[in-house]
């Protein structure tokens, strides 16, 4: 295809990237060049963030970047830098973190001007081309910034100085909680309870949710009110948590022809979501669903991690075996085309069973969103049998089966586009997700997967200098970036739940070589907590600590976790010191703001009601393993072993017989057991 502009983006392998790389604004990635351009000519830079499934990226893009006068002012005023924010989750969080003190609040695209050194300014999210929607152009924004810089640089340079402080000051927040507070004084049942009603106080008891739109998925909170009432028998929080996820599963968020969930919805009653479908969200979607199912066996969520999971299988899957980042909002440069239909088209295919079939899906002539339709549910199958005098499980059938004809029709439609790169943390957690589902539901299928998966990683993201110095993104056969905290934390939780649904010790000897190189790597001397970037990384003003949960779970948060665990299993005091600092830390922020440190709310939860020990030896383990994989029992370690190994937990226990079941916790253990009845009599005696 003949294009008239071509920038240095065309060297790049994100597809956020590569949509960019024939706009006439002349964009460079992020890097030694264009850095130096900028201190050479004392140029001031504008940082442009944004990944491959934002709609508003697009549209930015196809209004402003693609307009040849708009670019020609940029190029003769700035340089430009165009940022995939997965490929740099660094730099996104630093220059998010300068946009939201600036605004108070942030998103994408990110728009970032700052100083040659790189230090931030002045930011926003998406400018129109010209006033509206309460917000400046986005010419208005550039003639601005370069008066500014032309005329009023002090000013620009003492903001700089004041985002740097600000975000240096942000990195202290998990250092207010001075002084060491004895375990037993620490956690706290009241605590935990002033927690959960700080998350009930914002819950949308009728919708589900938390907040008002947009609402999004708060996969960590839910499973908070899904665990306290486990702990605490609190059936307000366990109904909140049910109502969210049902609402989830039945909206217009979640695909209900061929499954996977969007990211947010637009409105209160999750109904139009903007369509991106990120791996991360889902991964996390799916090891929620596994819990409410352990704890309620309905049926919709065991429904739930099977579609979802079928989504991933499906569309997300690369044929050399690792999964995908996303899938776009758009198709034909329409948001939701792919996903929505109009009720003639569904009379068309489904003739005489449409009138059934758009009433369950809520189908109508004029539209349920802009003149067009999304499928979601707002009554059960129950009522819609009652209300048309037929049989619910014949009516289910007969839904599933037209369900399967408007998905194949859609397979014929031009697809959204896919963000082909393969990145180590999103995929982390699908390897969690998987072993969660393989707990939950015993398909040997998704235990497979994840053992396909963590060897995928294994041969894929090593960089060849160093074994355990692991790599951020993989596309086109080659491994880039060097692996941020997230990627690490997560791949050691991989390694840890791999090793409780295995019973392979290696995963765990992994976990720990892992572990060993992160606390080397990315420690921060002044406090218990890890950097997000690795020590050696030479090209960001700041290397920042991660401690809020956002889209994916605070990286500290799962480090906090994977040391306590660890620290245990291998019997290491100072790794259970380290996390149990790490989580001190955070108590005044949690305490305060449960729903943005719902990750580190879960851990200390899970500390204050103590971890069950349980230990599985024999020569025939692996029923009674699966067994106990099965049950909801949030706050636990689980090894098992055929024979003896170097663990202290597997230690002189017996290998002889069938099965011995061991149970030990706060510092006690249990006489040993044969069944899992008799062990879960146990465990629920030593409940709160």
């Amino acid at each position: 295809m003949q294009t008239a502009f071509t920038n240095l983006l065309i060297h790049e392998t994100s597809p956020y990237l590569l949509q960019h790389a024939h706009n006439p604004v002349n964009w460079h990635p992020w890097g030694d060049a264009a850095l130096k351009k900028a201190k050479e000519n004392d140029l001031p830079i504008l940082v442009s963030i944004g990944y491959s499934a934002c709609h508003w990226c697009h549209v930015m893009e196809r209004e402003s970047f693609e307009n040849e006068t708009v670019a020609a002012y940029m190029n003769a005023h700035f340089v430009n830098i165009k940022i995939d924010r997965e490929e740099r989750p660094d730099l996104d969080h630093l220059y998010m973190d300068a946009l939201q003190a600036l605004t108070g609040s942030g998103g994408w695209p990110l728009n970032v001007f700052l100083t040659p050194d790189g230090r931030p300014f002045y930011g926003g999210t998406y400018f129109p081309p010209q006033k509206a929607f309460n917000r400046v152009s986005w010419q208005d924004v550039l003639y601005a910034m370069n008066e500014v810089w032309t005329h009023k640089r002090g000013e620009a340079e003492a903001q700089a100085d004041k985002l740097i402080a600000h975000i240096k000051r942000a990195n202290q927040l998990g250092n207010l909680q001075q002084d060491w507070i004895a375990s037993a004084e620490f956690y706290q049942d009241t605590t935990c309870g002033a927690m959960a009603a700080a998350m009930m106080a914002t819950a949308d008891t009728t919708e589900g949710g938390f907040g008002s739109a947009p609402k999004f998925l708060q996969t960590y909170t839910v499973q908070y009110l899904l665990q306290y009432d486990f702990f605490y028998s609190n059936k307000e929080a366990r109904d909140q948590a049910v109502l969210t996820l049902r609402k989830m599963l039945q909206g217009g968020i979640y695909d209900q022809l061929g499954g996977g969930i969007s990211r947010y919805s637009t409105d209160n009653e999750w109904l139009a979501p903007h369509f991106e479908k990120m791996l991360y969200d889902n991964a996390l979607f799916v090891m929620v669903l596994t819990e409410a199912y352990q704890a309620t066996r309905h049926e919709i969520f065991r429904d739930g991690i099977r579609h979802t999971l079928s989504f991933v299988l499906n569309e997300l899957k690369d044929n050399n075996g690792g999964f995908y980042t996303a899938l776009d909002a758009d198709s034909e440069g329409v948001e939701g085309k792919y996903y929505t239909w109009s009720r003639s088209e569904i009379e068309e295919l489904l003739g005489a069973d449409a009138h059934l079939f758009c009433d369950y899906y809520n189908i109508t002539e004029k539209g349920n969103w802009e003149h067009t339709n999304i499928l979601h549910v707002r009554a059960g199958l129950q009522e819609l049998a009652a209300k048309h005098a037929g049989d619910e499980q014949q009516l289910k059938i007969q839904i599933a089966e037209n369900a399967r004809v408007l998905l194949q029709t859609r397979q014929g439609r031009v697809r959204p586009g896919t963000d082909d790169k393969i990145i180590l943390s999103c995929n982390a957690l699908l390897i969690k997700a998987f072993c969660k589902a393989y707990a939950a539901l015993g398909d040997e299928l998704y235990l497979q997967e994840a053992i396909d998966l963590y060897q995928f990683v294994q041969d894929h993201f090593k960089d060849p200098s160093n074994e355990y110095l692991l790599l951020h993104t993989y596309k086109n056969n080659t491994a880039r970036y060097p692996a941020f905290l997230d990627d690490y934390a997560c791949f050691i939780q991989a390694g840890i739940a791999m090793q409780e649904v295995t019973g392979h010790q290696q995963y765990l000897q992994d976990a720990q070589l892992y572990t060993n190189y992160v606390l080397e790597h990315f420690a921060d001397p002044e406090s218990p907590y890890l950097f997000f970037s690795h020590a050696s990384q030479q090209d960001i003003v700041i290397r920042k600590l991660e401690l809020y949960d956002g889209a994916t779970p605070s990286a500290n948060g799962v480090m906090a976790e994977n040391l306590l665990y660890l620290g245990v299993v291998i019997d290491k005091e100072e790794w259970m010191q380290k996390g149990g600092s790490m989580l001190q830390g955070m108590s005044t922020a949690m305490a305060k703001h449960p729903g943005s440190f719902a990750v580190w709310a879960g851990i200390y939860l899970r500390q204050t009601a103590g971890i069950n020990e349980i230990v599985v030896t024999g020569k025939n383990i692996i029923p009674t393993l699966k067994t106990i994989l099965s049950y909801f029992l949030p706050n636990r370690i689980i090894q098992s072993s055929v024979a003896l190994e170097a663990f202290p937990l597997l230690y002189k226990k017996n290998y002889e017989t069938e099965v011995t079941l061991y149970l030990c916790k706060n510092y006690t253990c249990k006489s040993p057991v044969y069944t899992v009845d008799e062990l879960w009599k146990e465990i629920e005696k030593s409940k709160l």
